[in-house]
């Protein structure tokens, strides 16, 4: 018969790791994600990064697909709420798109890691049933960009010879790959380099007063 001591420890209760260490787990994947690329990261190497051991990352999640799920989920909500913002707002067409480039530097401050496992990654990741919902977050983001510029057109705020898709790819792609050398912290803040940007992109796009 089992002693009431050893009765006691087998019923202790599992402790609940700490929201805070599960954000810093996170955000230590998404840079070991975004240095390495997705597939030659393995939970060891995560948990070498974190200081513990691979077996005790298990305790936090359950693989590393659901490390990366969480961290591109987390980043593409925020996202989406600051452009929903932007695209329910009173805004004119030129205004609409300055917001939407400061919004989007403002995400590369906040998720710089989770922004380049996103352009590196997700052409492979939405062939994979659990990574399905980014392709729907692709289309509404092309739809966004598109209206908007559109809709400049349409209203004689940009020129009337403008190439929308054209013009869209290259503001995308611009402005995305500024993960790639952006440091937060850094020298200039977010919306000090999406207003840099934008004068030069706008001169190209607007219409030309005489």
């Amino acid at each position: 018969m089992p002693k009431k001591n050893q009765q006691h420890q087998q019923k202790k209760p599992p402790v609940t790791p700490s929201p805070e260490r599960r954000e810093e787990l996170l955000r230590i994947a998404a840079d070991v994600f975004a240095e390495q690329g997705y597939n030659a990261t393995t939970v060891r190497k995560i948990a070498d990064a974190a200081g513990m051991l691979a077996g005790s990352l298990y305790y936090h999640f359950d693989s590393k697909e659901s490390m990366l799920e969480e961290i591109l989920r987390t980043f593409l909500t925020e996202l989406w709420d600051g452009y929903d913002g932007v695209l329910s707002a009173p805004l004119g067409p030129r205004e609409t798109l300055e917001a939407l480039v400061t919004e989007s530097f403002r995400e590369i401050d906040r998720h710089r890691s989770a922004v380049a496992i996103y352009q590196k990654e997700s052409k492979h990741l939405v062939t994979q049933t659990r990574f399905e919902y980014l392709v729907e977050s692709q289309q509404r983001f092309e739809k966004a960009w598109l209206t908007t510029l559109e809709r400049g057109v349409t209203e004689g705020v940009f020129r009337a010879d403008l190439d929308i898709r054209l013009a869209y790819r290259f503001v995308r792609d611009t402005v995305w790959v500024a993960a790639s050398w952006y440091r937060p912290g850094g020298g200039h803040s977010p919306e000090e380099i999406a207003r840099q940007y934008l004068s030069m992109v706008l001169d190209g796009i607007a219409v030309r007063t005489t």
